[in-house]
């Protein structure tokens, strides 16, 4: 694995700074702390520092993370350790670190309205800080039925389920949405950028699809119970399964509707279902409900990429790593594949079972 957690400062002396100190509008409207930094080995000093790009969500991050890799360029998570990258509501702290950046990395509007009220002020205000629009020309999918289309909408795309970045393929063009906007930003490095971004479509997204593929195939059933909000669609159109998710926002509230638990339960019985999977940044409550008034036996760890835990940040997990240790080890244990015992690294059936 390549070393990616090595942080720098972020300390810049920019026109930036001038324009963050009196930046009163735009920190009234988002913000947040600091979450990951990841650069190359390269030393610069702080009048002539690398270009920095800040991202809305761990997943683009990530991908971002990857395509600069080798470059003094570097990439910052702004949602904190331990939060759900959606439903997060940053303070004021964030500002500065935004109108610092040399871009901005988002995920299109309408899914993180701090997003588009710190866009919205960055044009206004002529802040020259590059928008990268991780979403652009991604095909999205219709809302499933599951889910309540009052709850929210996705900016221009009404109707529209936002998380595309779950299935493997959509997400090669995240990447590339990325390395074009970093090639705008730093043309000088536009050949590692483009040879980065292929390396990792081919030889890890590829891969990680690849074995998706062979979970779902090697199935006997094709109904997911998730005691979470829907955000797994994309999983069930790339390889053909059903999910069938108990909470039916967008925001992973948590708020559980009789009829929905009434469903879950009839789903559990009819497909003989034993384990079910639960968000690793959501509520327990649906879970546990689920647990104490079904057939079900326990709940394990799935989730969309959108945050990440302190043990992760220390192990350097990425899109990648948190595949192969959460999601796919549930989806064996739930589809019934394997017993949690077989699943996932040694010890993670006791680590994960019932996970609080």
């Amino acid at each position: 694995m390549k070393d990616r957690s090595k942080p720098i400062s972020t300390d810049r002396y920019s026109r930036r700074r001038v324009l963050a100190s009196g930046a009163g509008a735009l920190a009234a409207g988002v913000a947040g702390c600091s979450g990951l930094v990841t650069t190359s080995d390269t030393e610069e000093t702080p009048e002539d520092g690398p270009s920095v790009t800040v991202a809305s969500f761990f997943s683009f991050y990530d991908f971002a993370r990857q395509v600069v890799d080798g470059t003094p360029l570097q990439v910052e998570n702004l949602v904190p350790t331990g939060l759900h990258g959606h439903g997060w509501q940053p303070n004021a702290s964030v500002t500065e670190r935004i109108i610092e950046a040399d871009a901005f990395l988002h995920v299109g509007p309408g899914f993180q309205p701090w997003a588009d009220r710190a866009i919205k002020t960055l044009k206004a205000d002529d802040i020259d800080t590059q928008l990268i629009d991780a979403r652009e020309d991604v095909e999205l999918l219709g809302l499933a039925a599951s889910l309540d289309p009052d709850e929210e909408g996705v900016g221009e795309q009404q109707g529209k389920d936002p998380h595309f970045w779950l299935d493997p393929q959509r997400a090669k063009k995240a990447i590339d949405n990325i390395a074009d906007g970093l090639v705008e930003l730093a043309p000088e490095h536009e050949s590692a950028f483009r040879d980065n971004a292929t390396a990792y479509k081919s030889e890890t997204i590829d891969q990680i699809d690849a074995d998706y593929r062979k979970i779902f195939d090697s199935a006997d059933r094709d109904v997911v119970q998730l005691a979470a909000h829907n955000a797994f669609q994309y999983i069930g159109a790339r390889y053909g399964v059903e999910m069938r998710p108990l909470v039916t926002n967008l925001a992973a509230t948590g708020d559980v509707a009789p009829d929905d638990i009434t469903q879950a339960q009839e789903v559990i019985e009819e497909n003989e279902i034993q384990y079910i999977a639960n968000g690793v940044f959501e509520a327990r409550r649906p879970a546990v409900q689920l647990i104490e008034e079904t057939q079900a036996e326990a709940y394990f760890p799935v989730t969309p990429y959108a945050g990440v835990r302190e043990n992760w940040v220390e192990n350097d997990w990425g899109y990648e790593e948190i595949a192969y240790n959460i999601n796919m080890p549930t989806f064996e244990v739930i589809l019934g594949n394997k017993q949690p015992a077989e699943a996932g690294p040694d010890g993670w059936a006791n680590t994960w079972r019932n996970f609080k």
